[in-house]
């Protein structure tokens, strides 16, 4: 009965990721994030920043609050450099080896309902592109094969969602370009400028409050990647035996304070546009107005590939890794996808699309609190030094108290209730709430009634990983364990 539950933890998709199987290059991960910032909910930023901003204003708050949240993300992804771990194998830690199951199925089931929603967004794409080619009009059908291609990619393994990111990158650029020049020609046919025209402009506090929303909207949107950055930049290429903080997270932190910054910013001129064509956020319906015949095609190409590669790097990967944690090694990472597919597509997105929208902002806003108790936990508490093997052990250190860390669950609490009461500044109110919370109690209360080996004795050769050229070999895998789904090609 041990023997089934010590195992139940080392599920072969969630073992740490050696050196050798870290294939993601900073190109490649820089390619994952042009798809990634593409999404509806970045149009809708755009959109309504121009409201009462002009747009170079919006521009600017979205590029600084892009990049601020790409460098909490790196902080975060170090988990996954350092140590090959995935986001709800580390929440072990800072939660148990059963409490990280609350907010780590919490967060997948949000990534599920996102992919819904993505998928019914480039559904409404490919329909479109079929109706003006062909005549054929079944959204439905084209929502189920688009989401089976998305899974089977996924399921696929992380290179072949590399690779797709790859492929995808440079074409969504050029088409990007395109779209934002038809929109805004379309824009000065109409009499208006996308860069000075303003809805209902507003000036002194009022417009640094708005400034400080979109600032923050940016911001708050990737609160739940910054979360479960693990998950993927545990694939990511870094050097061995590097102490230096920037050259190891390299690969994450131009990917993430780059690419994501530039992207988003992008999106957001496109999102503004789009307001002052259509008076809709949703560029398929401004396009639809704005071009037509093969321009209209291509260009809505662009809505399918972007949604195809959101929702298998920021969706699709981090939920089938919660799902197989959950289920343990019966649940492989390819059949973990699939139920994010399948959690994903009968809460019906396109029948519940508002309100859907408006309770995943929410829940982000909660679990914007689980990434400052990750930081505190891991670089304040433990220092980067992690006792790994005991993450896979059902009565090791991280058992706590019936396998629940319960100052990890205080300071969630306390840091996504004040959260949910400031939504604007869900983000950093949350991650600083949480964060010195969790320190306090960890530290003066909860660690002195059960000890961490590192923190008691801050080995870094015990308990470093990549830094001290490590990679971590769980004891007592079963031999069977060689290769998993996530790793495969």
């Amino acid at each position: 009965m041990e023997k089934k539950s010590y195992d139940y933890l080392k599920s072969p998709d969630l073992l740490p990721v050696s050196h050798d199987k870290k294939t993601i290059s900073t190109l490649g991960f820089s390619s994952m994030w042009v798809g990634m910032a593409i999404l509806l909910a970045t149009f809708a930023i755009g959109a309504a920043g121009v409201q009462t901003l002009p747009l170079g204003w919006v521009v600017a708050a979205t590029i600084i609050g892009s990049l601020a949240i790409g460098v909490f993300i790196t902080i975060i992804g170090d988990i996954g450099i350092e140590h090959g771990l995935s986001f709800p194998v580390y929440m072990r830690a800072p939660f148990g080896i059963i409490g990280t199951h609350i907010p780590s199925v919490i967060r997948a089931i949000a990534a599920s309902f996102w992919f819904g929603i993505n998928t019914y967004f480039g559904a409404t794409a490919v329909n479109a592109i079929l109706n003006t080619l062909t005549g054929f009009d079944h959204w439905l059908i084209c929502y189920m094969i688009f989401a089976l291609v998305q899974l089977i990619n996924t399921a696929s393994g992380i290179k072949w969602v590399e690779r797709f990111a790859d492929i995808t990158a440079p074409i969504i650029i050029i088409i990007s370009l395109v779209m934002y020049s038809t929109l805004s020609d379309q824009a000065i046919e109409y009499g208006k400028n996308v860069w000075t025209w303003v809805e209902s402009p507003v000036t002194g506090g009022a417009a640094v409050t708005a400034f400080l929303v979109v600032l923050f909207s940016n911001m708050g949107f990737w609160a739940t990647l910054g979360t479960d950055i693990p998950t993927l930049s545990r694939f990511i290429k870094a050097p061995k035996f590097e102490r230096n903080w920037f050259k190891r997270n390299k690969g994450t932190l131009i990917g993430s304070t780059i690419a994501l910054p530039l992207t988003e910013a992008f999106m957001i001129m496109i999102g503004a546009a789009s307001y002052v064509v259509a008076a809709n956020s949703n560029p398929v319906f401004a396009l639809e107005k704005s071009a037509s015949g093969w321009m209209l095609v291509v260009l809505l190409l662009m809505i399918v590939l972007t949604q195809w590669s959101t929702n298998i790097s920021a969706n699709l990967v981090p939920a089938a890794a919660i799902f197989s944690n959950a289920g343990g090694p019966k649940v492989s990472y390819a059949v973990a996808v699939f139920i994010a597919g399948i959690v994903g597509t009968v809460i019906e997105p396109w029948n519940v699309f508002n309100v859907l929208t408006q309770v995943l902002l929410i829940i982000g806003a909660v679990l914007s609190s689980v990434t400052g108790i990750l930081f505190a936990d891991y670089y304040l508490i433990r220092k980067r030094r992690v006792n790994v093997q005991d993450l896979y052990k059902n009565a090791g250190q991280y058992k706590y108290h019936g396998g629940v860390n319960i100052a990890g669950f205080i300071a969630w609490f306390a840091g996504g209730i004040i959260a949910y009461f400031f939504m604007d500044y869900s983000f950093i109110i949350g991650f600083i709430v949480a964060s010195v919370v969790y320190y306090v109690l960890a530290k003066f209360w909860y660690f002195k009634r059960f000890p961490q080996e590192e923190v008691e004795n801050p080995s870094d050769e015990d308990y470093l990983g990549i830094t001290v050229g490590r990679d971590w070999v769980i004891d007592d895998t079963p031999q069977s364990v060689q290769k998993s789904d996530a790793e495969s090609v």
